[in-house]
This record gives C-alpha cells, sequence and structure tokens, in this order.
C-alpha cells in the first residue's frame, strides 16, 4: 500500500477497539513466567551450553600473549572461541568496533573471547583461567580535552547535515538587546535495561538459529551474516520477547555472534548473557555532550537569534550525538545556526539511547530558554507561547502538518496550577523543604519507514498477524491485534499476533518511536489486502463490503467472516510504504512537562513531589499503554536530571560504576504522582493510522523541568548533569 496521499475514511475511524484502554494481551504471559527470553530457549534448544564472555582489560593497545592452555582442561570445558580459532570475520554495518577483539583492542571490555562449558559456573570458573598479557598505548578519554579536535561528522538519514544556517546569526545575536551565552553538559549514560543482552544459537548444517534480545530483526540478521561472513539467507533472528531496550538492542552485540560462534565450535546450541559490566562497557550507552547555545531577543521577547553547537564523541568511524537538531525546529526565530562535531574517544561505542538527540538537546535547551525568559522578565511558559512556530524556521515554505504546542504548555498550566508558581526563586518554603515548580517543552520527530506484515484467515474465524516487529515491553502485541480486530470486524479474543521472528515479513521494528505507528499501518495495509481476498471469494464488491461482529454485509446479504475463509483459509501479505508528504510537511510530536520539587534546605537533597506531561502526537491507539510509556519516560527523564552518570575513569578509559550497585536509576520511592493528558489529536499526514510516536516523546524535557524547578525551588542554577547535591550544598539559601 502506497501512502502518498492524507489518510480520509478509514476502518481504523471506526474506533471500536483501537483508541480504547486495552490490557496487553502478552501480559498474562509476562506476569506467569511462561514468556520465553532469549535466555531462556530450553523447549527450542534443550541441551544449550553455556558461553562466558571475557572482555578485554585495557581500552586501548593489543594482546600480547594469551595463554589459553588452563582454561581449555578445566572441567566441563568444550571450547574456548578467540579472533586466533574464529576463523574470518566481518564487522556489521551498524557496528563501529568489531564484536570479538584481537589482536587490536579498540575499547575497554572490548570481546576477547569466550569459554564454552557444560555449565554457566563451569564456562565461569575457566574463564577466570585464562592468562591474557596485553601492550597498552595511549589512549582518547575525555571529551573536553579532545574537543578542540573534534570535527563535524558526514551527514545520514538520521542525524541529517552536521551545520545549519539561517539568515545571520552572528550580527543579529550581537544587535541583540537581550543575550544569554552559556554552555551546559550531560554525562555518559547507561541503558541499564533489566534484561542483559542475551542469545541462544544453534545451527542445523549451515542454517543458523539466534534467539536473541533484539529491536530491529531484518537488520539484525543482515549483521550477524555479514560478521560471520554467511548468507543472511541462512541466519535466522527470533526475538519474541524483550525485556526492555531503550535502544541498547537496537543492534547486535558480542552475545549474538560469540553465541554463534560458541555453537559452531561446541557442536552444540550455545546460550551467552553478557554480565553486567560488559553491558555498560562492552556495549553502547549514550554518550556524553558538551552542548553551547546562545539566545538573542528583543526585549518584548521575540527571538532574533538562535545557536546551538554541540559535541559529543565516538570511536573512529562513529555517529555523533545529534543534541542540536530538535533546536532547528521548535522555536521561531529569523537568524538561526546549528552545528554538530563529533571527537573520537577510545571509549565503548556511543549510540542511541531513548530519543537519541532530542533527550540530552533539550536537558540544555530548556534550561536555556527558562533562562533568557528569566534575563526577560517573562513567565517561561509564556516565552516559549511568544516564540512558537507553525513553520519549519528553517523553511517557512514547510508547515508542520500538525503543531498544538501551544495548547500543551496551555493545558499543561492550567492542570499543574502553574499560576501558583511564584515567579522569584528561593521564596517558597514547606517545612525544611524549599519548594519550586519547573517546566520544559517537549519535541520529537515522527519518523516514517515502510513495514509489512502477513494476515491469515482460518476457518474459526481467527485472525493470525505475522511480523517480524519487536515488543520491547512497549505494547506492540496489543496495538497489532487491536488494528487487525478494527479492520477485519472481529472482537480481539479472534486475534493471534506473532512477532519477532526473521521468518514473517520485514517491519518497521521497535526504535525512534516509530514502532507503533509504522508497524500498525503495515498490519492495516495487509488487512486491507486480505479484505479484498474476502470480499472477491464471497462475491462481493470490496468497496461495498462492511466487515463488523465477525460477519460480511453488503447490501441485503450477510455472511460470517470465516465462511468466506473455507477449510484452506485465506492469506494476505502487504505493506505501508510512503510517499513525499514528509517532505511537504515537517512531521513531529509535540508536549509540555511540568515538574514540582522540594530541596532539602539542608542537606540539598532533591525530591519530585508531583510530574505533569501533556502530550500532542497524533491518534493514541492504546491510552493504556501509551500512558505506560510516558510514565516510564519521565521517570527515566528524573534519572537523567538527578542520578544517572557513567562515571569515567579518564586514566584508563573505562566506566567504574558497570553495575546497577553503582550505576543508580529512579526507583519508587523516588517517583510520585504522575499525570498524563493526550490531547485529542488526528494527523491524516502521517499515515492511515492517523497515528504518531509518543514513547519517547514523554522522556524529552523532562530533565530541564526538573533543572528549572531545582532552580526556582533554590536559585541555584546547575547547568550540569546530573543535578546531584554537591553542587547546590555550597549555594543554598540561609537555612533560617
Amino acid at each position: 500500500m502506497k501512502f502518498d496521499t492524507p489518510a480520509t475514511t478509514n476502518p481504523i475511524d471506526q474506533l471500536k477497539v483501537i483508541g480504547k484502554p486495552t490490557d496487553r494481551i502478552d501480559g498474562p504471559m509476562k506476569t506467569t513466567g511462561t514468556a520465553r527470553y532469549a535466555y531462556e530457549r530450553h523447549e527450542d534448544a534443550p541441551d544449550a551450553a553455556y558461553g562466558y564472555v571475557v572482555g578485554a582489560g585495557i581500552a586501548k593497545g593489543r594482546i600480547a600473549s594469551m595463554d589459553l592452555r588452563a582454561a581449555r582442561a578445566a572441567p566441563g570445558v568444550l571450547a574456548v572461541v578467540t579472533a586466533r580459532n574464529a576463523g574470518k570475520l566481518g564487522k556489521g554495518d551498524f557496528n563501529t568496533a568489531k564484536l570479538l577483539g584481537g589482536p587490536e583492542i579498540d575499547h575497554y571490555h572490548q570481546a576477547v573471547a569466550v569459554v564454552v562449558a557444560h555449565t554457566f559456573e563451569e564456562a565461569r570458573a575457566a574463564a577466570q583461567l585464562m592468562r591474557i598479557e596485553y601492550t597498552r598505548a595511549p589512549g582518547r578519554f575525555d571529551l573536553a580535552a579532545e574537543k578542540d579536535a573534534a570535527q563535524m561528522p558526514k551527514p545520514n538519514p538520521f542525524s541529517g547535515e552536521p551545520q545549519t544556517k539561517t539568515g545571520d546569526f552572528p550580527g543579529a545575536f550581537a544587535a541583540a538587546p537581550v543575550q544569554l551565552d552559556a554552555t551546559y553538559t550531560t554525562p555518559d549514560e547507561s541503558h541499564a535495561m533489566m534484561e542483559p543482552h542475551a542469545s541462544t544459537a544453534a545451527w542445523k548444517g549451515d542454517k543458523l538459529t539466534v534467539w536473541t534480545s533484539n529491536q530491529m530483526i531484518d537488520w539484525g540478521v543482515g549483521d550477524v551474516a555479514k560478521t560471520l561472513g554467511i548468507p543472511k539467507a541462512n541466519v535466522r533472528l527470533v526475538s519474541p520477547f524483550i525485556g526492555g531496550g531503550f535502544g541498547g538492542k537496537l543492534f547486535v552485540r558480542a552475545d549474538a555472534v560469540l553465541a554463534a560462534l560458541g555453537a559452531r565450535a561446541a557442536k552444540r546450541p550455545v546460550k551467552v548473557a553478557l554480565q553486567r559490566p560488559l553491558m555498560m562497557n562492552n556495549t553502547t550507552h549514550r554518550p556524553a555532550t558538551i552542548q553551547r547555545i546562545r539566545i538573542g531577543a528583543a526585549r518584548d521577547g521575540k527571538i532574533s537569534a538562535i545557536a546551538h553547537e554541540g559535541w559529543s564523541g565516538d570511536l573512529p568511524g562513529g555517529q555523533a550525538e545529534t543534541a542540536v537538531n530538535q533546536t532547528r525546529l521548535l522555536y521561531a526565530g529569523a537568524n538561526r545556526l546549528t552545528t554538530t562535531r563529533l571527537a573520537v574517544l577510545d571509549l565503548p561505542e556511543g549510540n542511541a539511547m531513548r530519543a537519541p538527540g532530542e533527550a540530552p538537546g533539550l536537558m540544555a535547551l530548556e534550561i536555556a530558554m527558562d533562562e533568557m525568559a528569566e534575563k526577560l522578565g517573562l513567565d517561561p511558559v509564556e516565552f516559549r507561547v511568544l516564540n512558537d512556530t507553525q513553520v519549519d524556521p528553517e523553511k517557512p515554505e514547510r508547515p508542520f502538518s500538525q503543531r498544538r504546542f501551544i495548547e500543551c504548555l496551555r493545558t499543561g498550566a492550567e492542570r499543574f496550577e502553574w499560576s501558583r508558581r511564584n515567579a522569584r526563586p528561593a521564596q517558597l518554603r514547606d517545612g525544611r523543604w524549599l519548594v519550586g515548580m519547573g517546566v520544559a517543552g517537549a519535541f520529537r520527530n515522527n519518523l516514517l519507514t515502510k513495514s509489512a506484515a502477513r494476515v491469515r484467515l482460518d476457518s474459526q474465524g481467527v485472525v493470525t498477524v505475522e511480523t517480524d516487529m519487536t515488543d520491547i515491553g512497549t505494547g506492540s502485541y496489543t496495538i497489532i491485534a487491536q488494528t487487525a480486530a478494527e479492520t477485519m470486524g472481529v472482537p480481539l479474543q479472534k486475534v493471534a499476533v506473532r512477532l519477532g521472528d526473521s521468518a514473517y515479513p520485514v517491519s518497521a521494528g521497535s526504535g525512534g518511536q516509530w514502532g507503533g505507528n509504522n508497524s500498525t499501518s503495515g498490519v492495516y495495509a495487509a488487512c486491507m489486502k486480505l479484505r479484498e481476498a474476502v470480499a472477491s471469494k464471497l462475491g462481493f464488491a470490496a468497496a461495498d463490503a462492511e466487515f463488523s461482529d465477525g460477519m460480511v454485509r453488503a447490501g441485503e446479504r450477510v455472511v460470517p467472516l470465516a465462511e468466506a475463509a473455507g477449510a484452506d483459509g485465506l492469506v494476505a501479505e502487504d505493506g505501508i510504504e510512503y510517499g513525499d508528504l514528509d517532505k511537504k510537511y515537517q512531521q513531529s510530536t509535540f508536549g509540555a512537562h511540568f515538574v514540582e520539587v522540594g530541596v532539602d534546605a539542608a542537606t540539598g537533597e532533591i525530591r519530585v513531589r508531583r510530574m505533569l506531561a501533556v502530550c500532542a502526537a497524533g491518534r493514541i491507539l492504546n491510552p493504556k499503554s501509551a500512558r505506560s510509556q510516558v510514565i516510564g519516560a519521565m521517570t527515566m527523564g528524573v534519572g537523567a536530571a538527578l542520578m544517572e552518570e557513567l562515571a569515567l575513569d579518564k586514566r584508563h578509559g573505562f566506566f567504574v560504576n558497570h553495575d546497577l550497585a553503582g550505576y543508580e536509576v529512579p526507583v519508587h520511592a523516588d517517583i510520585p504522582h504522575q499525570d498524563v493528558i493526550f490531547l485529542d489529536e488526528t494527523d491524516p499526514i502521517s499515515s492511515p493510522m492517523k497515528a504518531k510516536g509518543v514513547g519517547e516523546l514523554g522522556m524529552c524535557g523532562v530533565a530541564a523541568a526538573v533543572a528549572n524547578a531545582v532552580y526556582n525551588a533554590t536559585g541555584v542554577r546547575v547547568r550540569n548533569y546530573p543535578i546531584t547535591l554537591d553542587k547546590l550544598l555550597d549555594r543554598l539559601p540561609p537555612v533560617a
């Protein structure tokens, strides 16, 4: 199905199933432990051995010697695989460094071996017997020290051009009567998902099956095949359940490749789960940023000049954190400059983490907007409203498909009782607590990508959907079932959904908050093709047939849907492909975050007291799971604001707090009442579903709203995340 004109009325608009708050159809399996994750494929690989991955003990250099004799002779050991005996290996398109290192070492904890044994304990014990000597080489580990050497990266489809210029920013900024020039930093962060990177691999002849935890099945198949040097047709990836990903499982990592290599060497299935330290140093992380923001405005508050420059680092050949990109679209201003620069660092790979670009970018931009509002003597909400734009500021001829940013701000301000906020910082106390409110805008682009599905109708009237789309805890199973039920006119109980298998048609996958809208659009396309087959089988004109309550109606004739299937059933396959509507219109999602905090006047302890998110993100397919997505994202935003930081050892190039004891994330006690409002919106320019993404929008801006609330409470402006009490203590107002 080609989507190249705005959607008109279609079966989804019935809203009998779509748009209803619906329990997750996979919920009972997950709560009873019957959902099988990648490491638990006991039925598929009942005789699986265990692999234990050994990570490099240096960040830069080479392996001088490797003594494996004791490890190979240890009890239970079946094989030890290193770069020396693994055979020729390639590098996947989505991998920056080799997944099996040696003799050259590219980063700390790069995998250098996998030990395979009958039990996990035997594999782990044998791994400790390996004797590896390294020759260290000097490394570059400090972004600030490498900042001046950073270069503008090459453009790519996700990041766009590294620099954009509109008008005369230097001249307009110099002439502006009110100016802000400030630098902000965000730290390295870890995805810290519950389920580790894990895989079970089995060979049958030259055919490889990998049960893995991966968000993008087709990408993964391609990278496994390229790494191992085998045809893509010989690789099957299966990932029906994923215990969290947040972008860290977009790409195949060492667990999948080493499970496959271990299984080939041991001649039996092998399962590998990366231990937590390797998840933080061996896989990907959100890279640290340095961001300089300059804003110039007239005294009435209208922005005349805005510039956002960002620096981040990655391994050679890596990608930059595009923290400046939302600034190209969020606020008006005739004279504009954005620049992204990338430094070469010998750290573990920096890559996508929930809302890459906008999440760290808004952590800076939305503090800068508050600082500018204060300089102008304007309310922060009103300053943002004043500088709204209904067109792309860099391409004024290009309107937004939908842009209800002002409504998000106004609705949130009313619900949150923003009018009670004291504009002067450090004025409101509640016992020992200094109390403040903060606001921030939320923005995330709506990305479109083709997605396909196969739909089967059987003689019982059951509709089965097959697509390689994944569910990372986001509710994909349910919204796909809702889409099929709505389109085919059957109750939800008559829909079966099969996901996460490369044997199924290629979908959008889960990432960039594009999964929900695109994957359901692909399912819709397949269902519409199935409707045509049903109508043809029954002798109906497809345009006249109505599908509802398990029946097909045309004129006076009513036939059970199951009758059309017959004994053999009917199958249809199709997908959604997009035209150029996203070129003619800027498609984005918008929101506003409001936060109230209390700061202990004596200790500097920060407590979030209440939170509100208002989101404009097209049609909300399942308000129940969408709300869950947003409150989870808000929680991650609190973590980014107050506690999350991979502590970097700049001497030796590794993240020291590489476990969940040292890397702090929010827990239940940290999170108060959260409220979520979805504006009633459809976007016919986005897709036939008239939906957009929401899972990452809920995080964008949260950290800045917390930071702005802390400033309102204390009068202390912190520009370097996370906002820990040591950055407040010596500047807090008097306790009395």
